[in-house]
């Protein structure tokens, strides 16, 4: 096993400079595309908290644990009305400015609640984070304002709006986590690229592999000459006889 280490650990020193040129070129494509070529896409949010109807004669709502049940029960019901065209037509009619259709509304729209309250979170995200922010904010608005008439209720407000500014870093795509997933992919897919190779190799290598594949010992073996050696060898010979010589 020890063997098979260290011949592994060669290989990947031998062939060093085809990773780090598969990795970085991996890496550098991906950071590329990331930050040139996919669209950035921006998310705006806004809260909307669900209270007991305002029924009170004084105008003061009592907070109960029965409301704040029923309220919670609500949220389900409203999450699906926010996502109809009952809701985003209206939204599409009276603001023609974000140019969406009560369809394409329905796709960006995602209603969320945290379990066990009252607040729902309504997030929209586009390629333009201006027109994300109007959108999220125009679709609370007129949530809030339709609710009373679909439901015959009025316990809707919206606790944030989404700011138009400044610009926030966009959602997606993530330059860095790109190039990261890419780093450790094109990694882990050259050193299973150079295993596979070296698993496929049947050429014998050593001593060692010729005694295991014929079972018969290596009596003796040629070493590489490399060029560069030869050179040195014929000068180095050359400058022998010529000291001879000259003795």
């Amino acid at each position: 096993m020890e063997v098979d280490l260290k011949r592994y650990f060669k290989m990947v020193l031998k062939r060093l400079w085809l990773i780090v040129l598969f990795v970085g070129a991996a890496s550098s494509i991906s950071g590329y595309i990331s930050m040139y070529i996919l669209e950035p896409v921006y998310t705006a949010s806004t809260k909307v908290i669900v209270n007991k109807s305002n029924d009170s004669p004084s105008g003061l709502q009592q907070l109960d644990i029965n409301s704040v049940s029923l309220s919670i029960k609500l949220i389900d019901t409203y999450k699906e009305i926010i996502k109809t065209t009952a809701i985003m037509e209206i939204v599409s009619a009276r603001y023609p400015d974000l140019n969406m259709t009560a369809e394409q509304l329905i796709r960006k729209v995602k209603v969320s609640s945290i379990n066990e309250t009252q607040v729902m979170t309504l997030v929209v995200e586009d390629s333009n984070y201006e027109r994300a922010a109007k959108a999220v904010n125009a679709i609370s608005s007129v949530f809030k304002e339709e609710i009373p008439k679909l439901m015959k209720v009025d316990n809707v407000t919206v606790l944030n709006e989404a700011k138009l500014a400044p610009l926030p870093p966009p959602l997606k795509p993530n330059t860095q986590l790109n190039i990261v997933i890419a780093f450790a992919v094109s990694l882990l897919a050259s050193l299973a690229i150079l295993f596979f190779i070296e698993y496929m190799d049947d050429t014998l290598h050593s001593g060692d592999d010729i005694n295991k594949c014929l079972g018969i010992p290596t009596l003796a073996a040629i070493p590489k000459i490399k060029r560069k050696d030869v050179k040195h060898t014929a000068r180095t010979s050359r400058k022998q006889v010529g000291e001879v010589a000259n003795v």
